[in-house]
């Protein structure tokens, strides 16, 4: 009885020890390839030239925290999934109100709030300048403000006295800068694949386990 409770014992040791190493292997691992996938997202986007403010974004975070566990989970996720969504599938955007997309050039700036793009409205206001619409045939119009040129940020601001500057006309005597692009419509391609990462490091799971398993008994 003596022999049989100390090998139960010592069975029952070993047991717990493989647990304890598996669950610590399980959750290294996912937790590894969660941060992989949320590295290599954030590349992606880097690289398609979307900056590294909607980079950032990209999050990861692995479950149980703060523990182990054989049902360890992680989730990678972007807290702007509307234009991540936009970049990954593709998308053709329409102006919602009126005809126009307006899309604002250097010389338009960025507003003070959150560094926001300037939209015509608001760059009326701030500037007291105001727009006027060019009409193109069979190239996008514009939006342009008269009698101004280019600071030394880019900007359009007031020409005052000056004849010289973006845009300058001699038939009409005045300066011209263009600060908004007007279009019907936008194409954006696809840009990003996030499936395709997602995948990859899906497959990469296993040996990413089995890397950070280590034997209790050595």
């Amino acid at each position: 009885m003596r022999i049989e409770a100390a090998l139960s014992g010592n069975l029952s040791e070993v047991l717990d020890a493989e647990r304890r190493a598996t669950e610590h292997a399980v959750m290294a691992g996912i937790r590894a390839a969660a941060e992989g996938l949320k590295t290599e997202l954030r590349a992606q986007v880097t690289g398609a030239g979307l900056g590294e403010r909607l980079a950032r974004t990209w999050r990861s975070a692995s479950y149980p925290k703060g523990g182990t566990s054989l049902g360890a989970a992680a989730l990678v996720w972007s807290k702007a999934p509307d234009i991540v969504r936009v970049f990954d599938q593709g998308a053709v955007i329409r102006a919602r109100r009126g005809l126009w997309l307006t899309i604002p050039t250097a010389a338009a700036g960025r507003t003070g709030d959150g560094g926001r793009r300037m939209t015509p409205e608001v760059w009326e206001r701030s500037t007291g300048m105001p727009l006027r619409f060019v009409y193109r045939r069979g190239r996008p119009s514009l939006l342009v403000v008269d009698h101004a040129r280019l600071n030394s940020r880019g900007r359009a601001v007031a020409n005052r006295g000056r004849k010289a500057g973006a845009g300058y006309s001699r038939l009409t005597g005045r300066t011209m800068v263009p600060v908004f692009i007007l279009v019907p419509q936008v194409t954006m391609r696809k840009r990003l694949d996030i499936d395709s990462a997602a995948r990859r490091w899906l497959d990469r799971l296993p040996p990413l386990i089995l890397g950070y398993w280590t034997d209790p008994a050595q």
